[in-house]
């Protein structure tokens, strides 16, 4: 319910008093915050996953469907409550080693989600609903993992009316490490034999007002959305719906029959 999202946040906020950012997640000062929270009724899945054993992991968009630089980024067109996510995103090898970095948009319908957690899927794996770019960054000695953790992603939100939203995700402020996050996603229980991309989280998220008071912030289509960081560029997308960007066609199928009609198919090397 949108028009009660600045009240709950009061409320939760009064109770953790700004703690909750020292709380390590899965121990037993989280759990007594989480015993608190329940009994004032204030405990829901967001905070679960932010200090309880578990992060969350899913899956955000299958092989070959993010969009990159330049491209428009779907929400569906019955959503009336949505928002972007600029995160940290490290690229991964098939041995579960961080390798690089890039940023990403984890977009998302607040609306969808916030309805259910069953509906997690649709608010999140949409046409064009996972934007990465605009290069992907290789770990040296001169940008490293530990340069990715002290980074600053800025959010800069340009509207069609004129609106404008300018926002912070510091990544060192997200509740887990990042390794921790690698190892909830790849191990004995889950492979990824050709590596994968991991979208790390945000500390970011829009409540300043755009139409009704109280009610936050939501995209409109038009929307210029620049998510940014001096070391990893400036990816740039144009919000559209989800049915109007341009359609997903280029699959598995697809690359195969482009790989080998430039004879590039050959013995799999493993990186």
């Amino acid at each position: 319910d949108p028009t009660r999202a600045e009240e709950v946040r009061e409320k939760v906020g009064a109770i953790v008093q700004g703690h909750i950012s020292h709380l390590k997640p899965g121990s037993a000062e989280a759990a007594e915050v989480k015993r608190v929270l329940q009994a004032e009724g204030l405990w829901s899945q967001y905070l679960e996953v932010g200090i309880g054993p578990d992060p969350e992991i899913f899956t955000k968009a299958p092989v070959l469907s993010a969009v990159g630089l330049g491209a428009d980024i779907g929400v569906l067109a019955r959503s009336a409550w949505n928002n972007p996510e600029p995160e940290l995103v490290l690229v991964v090898d098939s041995r579960g080693n961080p390798v690089g970095a890039t940023l990403g948009n984890d977009v998302n319908l607040r609306d969808f989600e916030g309805r259910s957690a069953l509906l997690l899927t649709e608010a999140k794996d949409n046409n064009a609903s996972c934007a990465i770019g605009p290069f992907l960054r290789l770990f040296d000695d001169g940008f490293t993992l530990a340069d990715a953790k002290a980074t600053e992603i800025a959010l800069d939100i340009t509207g069609p009316d004129g609106f404008e939203l300018h926002g912070v995700n510091p990544v060192s402020e997200i509740s887990r490490e990042l390794e921790d996050l690698v190892s909830h996603a790849f191990g004995a229980h889950h492979r990824y034999p050709d590596g994968f991309v991991l979208f790390t989280g945000t500390m970011f998220a829009p409540t300043e007002d755009r139409d009704q008071p109280g009610e936050g912030f939501t995209h409109k289509i038009g929307d210029v959305v620049r998510i940014s960081s001096p070391r990893l560029g400036t990816l740039t997308n144009v919000v559209n719906t989800a049915e109007d960007t341009e359609d997903w066609t280029f699959g598995i199928t697809a690359l195969m029959e482009n790989l080998a009609a430039r004879s590039l198919l050959g013995p799999r090397t493993r990186s």
